[in-house]
């Protein structure tokens, strides 16, 4: 069980699109907005995880190129995030960067994520420390799951408030953002090449 906690740990803490994003809204909208978009990864990751649990993940992307299709639209979303960060707080206005991801904005990012199928499907199938009880090791490993990713989420979207405190120039604050969302299209860029 401690290793599975301490997989979750590193696999949740490690720089993903969902914790990059965390961190690019709370620094670009405030906290308010970046906790109802952490509401939005909350709900969006457990779904994720019981689609995986349940089977419907493997039975969905056993599906020709429905996995391409659901990866592109991945990819899609999430540059379309990064520009968001990138560009909140500019004049430039086609993306309407003025107003923050929500509850919405997060639940869609992890159903599209591919890394939280990935993520939660190695949480789910491997480290076995119930092997008798699938109910009962599923159940325990929600509630490990979950009592790390909270403050992991957290922990990032307090990075993204400290850089909006810091009272930095607004030349620094908008580099700092876009750095964020080019730290994003990186994750994407290494998720299309892992695909090949």
């Amino acid at each position: 069980m401690t290793t599975f906690a301490a997989a979750v740990f590193f696999l949740l803490i490690t720089p993903g699109p969902g914790v990059l994003s965390t961190a690019g809204v709370a620094s670009g909208f405030g906290r308010a907005a970046a906790l109802r978009y952490v509401a939005g990864l909350f709900l969006g990751t457990n779904l994720v995880a019981l689609a995986v649990v349940s089977g419907l993940a493997a039975a969905v992307f056993s599906v020709p190129y429905l996995r391409e299709v659901l990866f592109a639209a991945s990819a899609v979303y999430l540059l379309y995030l990064a520009l968001k960060i990138a560009l909140s707080g500019t004049r430039v206005a086609f993306i309407h960067p003025e107003r923050p991801p929500g509850v919405g904005g997060g639940l869609t990012l992890q159903m599209i994520n591919p890394k939280a199928y990935a993520v939660n499907t190695a949480f789910f199938s491997g480290f076995p420390f119930f092997p008798d009880s699938f109910w009962i090791e599923t159940l325990v490993k929600f509630a490990i799951v979950n009592a790390i990713w909270i403050p992991v989420h957290l922990l990032w979207l307090s990075a993204g408030i400290l850089i909006r405190r810091l009272n930095l120039p607004e030349r620094v604050h908008k580099a700092i953002n876009i750095a964020m969302a080019v730290s994003m299209l990186l994750v994407v860029a290494l998720a299309v090449l892992a695909q090949f």
